[in-house]
């Protein structure tokens, strides 16, 4: 990633007036064409306020540049600073480069998948971390993946078993943790367990005994509602310029 700092210094008395200025002007017009506000904080001495802004790219930074002065809030920006009789002394910038991830997600993104094989036996795990239930493969997301991507190297990492997803069968969230849960089909690989799994394997499961494999109250909802086969659709694209990267229509099967 790419940052740029941004210094304002500022006469004291004119703080509120500036921040009014910036959030209802400036943050607007960089969001709308790309960039990220990481955060913007007021020194001590509350002379000086710094904004910092992340881009993928330096690249990227210098195309988000040009559409910001062409925006017309740029226009309304600038007759807004003549009005106000210019809030700050001075600006500044400056270019940092990260030399690591250190910004912690508001929300963590999970992914697990309801896999069948021609026998109709579900893909199960159970970890060593909570042995106490069986559950559904899956795992995080690696910067810069796809859903659907993450899950089918998640499934392969864990069980060995290459995967061919139809869909999404549901979205759960505990406010911390988004879960989403596809369903699909076994194409390849062999059963083998991993530094997370214990132990990997097809079982029959229907609604008459899936709690005596799924124990955890979480996981029941999620394996339950894969089974009913509705899959909606699953998209996956890039922007600037918009390009589509795959989609799953969404199936609905009959087990």
């Amino acid at each position: 990633m790419f940052y740029r700092r941004e210094t304002f210094k500022i006469r004291p008395e004119k703080v509120t007036k500036f921040n009014d200025y910036f959030n209802e002007y400036l943050v607007p017009n960089q969001i709308k064409n790309g960039a990220k506000l990481i955060g913007c904080w007021l020194t001590d001495t509350k002379n000086e306020i710094l904004a910092l802004w992340e881009y993928p790219s330096y690249e990227e930074f210098i195309k988000i540049e040009k559409r910001v002065l062409k925006d017309e809030k740029h226009e309304k920006a600038q007759s807004q600073l003549f009005k106000l009789g210019k809030p700050f002394l001075e600006t500044r910038q400056d270019f940092l480069t990260s030399t690591g991830d250190y910004i912690p997600q508001k929300q963590n993104i999970a992914v697990s998948g309801y896999i069948t094989n021609d026998k109709n036996e579900t893909l199960l795990i159970k970890t060593y971390w909570r042995s106490d239930t069986w559950e559904l493969p899956g795992g995080g997301i690696d910067e810069g993946e796809t859903l659907d991507i993450a899950l089918c190297r998640e499934i392969l990492e864990e069980t060995g078993i290459e995967v061919k997803l139809d869909g999404v069968t549901g979205v759960y969230s505990n406010g911390n943790t988004v879960s989403i849960v596809f369903r699909g089909e076994y194409i390849g690989g062999n059963l083998k367990t991993s530094s997370e799994t214990q132990y990997v394997r097809f079982v029959k499961i229907d609604s008459s005994n899936v709690l005596s494999y799924i124990t955890r109250g979480k996981f029941i909802p999620r394996v339950l509602d894969a089974m009913k086969g509705n899959c909606i659709p699953h998209e996956a694209f890039k922007v600037r310029p918009y390009g589509l990267i795959k989609r799953l229509e969404g199936t609905l099967k009959k087990d």
